[in-house]
This record gives structure tokens, C-alpha cells and sequence, in this order.
């Protein structure tokens, strides 16, 4: 089991920026992946940022040039620092872990945070 828990969600105006950041703790081995999913209302959850093996990030398309995806190995945590938010990155963001167990992946999701862009 993962446990995984976020923080730095908030109210802030367009063009202003937050950082996210999730903490793991649990039997944390062989992670396959570990990133960022949102949600807005109405809408599916969706990647925003994941880092995969090796080092490989992956962004989606709104966000490229915008979000930075980070990870600390050492304190099991994993960071998304977000710039020049705007109204439309309006959703509840999810910290997510792929732990991989033989040719099992395990997938486990944090509470959530919110992030509100609004004026």
C-alpha cells in the first residue's frame, strides 16, 4: 500500500503561480511512474505531468511551458510547480503512483487539492 498525500492547492489570479506537492509513504518499490492528474467539473481526469523510468517526463499539451513536474527520491515526494496560471487550469488536482509489482501495476491516487484561477 501507498499512501499518498497533498498539499499547496489555492485561490489565486491568472498569471500568478502555485506549487504542488504530494508525499508518499507506504511500501514504495519498483515505481513505474509518478505525476499529476486533474479534474474540473463536467470534465474526465486527465494527465497534466508525469515523470516515467528513466527520467522521462510527459506533459500535456495546455500545460507545456508552463508546469514543471519534479521529483525527490530521497524524501519520496513529488512537486509540480505551475506558472502563468490561467482560469482554465481550474481543477482538483490528484498526486498518482504507478508501482509496478512483476508485470502488475498498481495505481494509487491522492485526495486531491484544489487550485481555483480566478479573478
Amino acid at each position: 500500500q501507498v499512501q499518498l498525500v497533498e498539499s499547496g492547492g489555492g485561490l489565486v489570479q491568472p498569471g500568478e503561480s502555485l506549487r504542488l506537492s504530494c508525499a508518499a509513504s507506504g511500501s514504495i518499490f519498483s515505481i513505474y511512474a509518478v505525476g499529476w492528474y486533474r479534474q474540473a467539473p463536467g470534465n474526465q481526469r486527465e494527465l497534466v505531468a508525469q515523470i516515467r523510468n528513466g527520467g522521462i517526463t510527459d506533459y500535456a499539451d495546455s500545460v507545456k511551458g508552463r508546469f514543471t513536474i519534479s521529483r525527490d527520491n530521497a524524501k519520496n515526494t513529488v512537486s509540480l510547480e505551475m506558472n502563468s496560471l490561467k482560469p482554465e487550469d481550474t481543477a482538483v488536482y490528484y498526486c498518482n503512483y504507478k508501482v509496478s509489482a512483476g508485470s502488475v501495476v498498481y495505481i494509487y491516487w491522492g485526495q486531491g487539492t484544489q487550485v481555483t484561477v480566478s479573478s
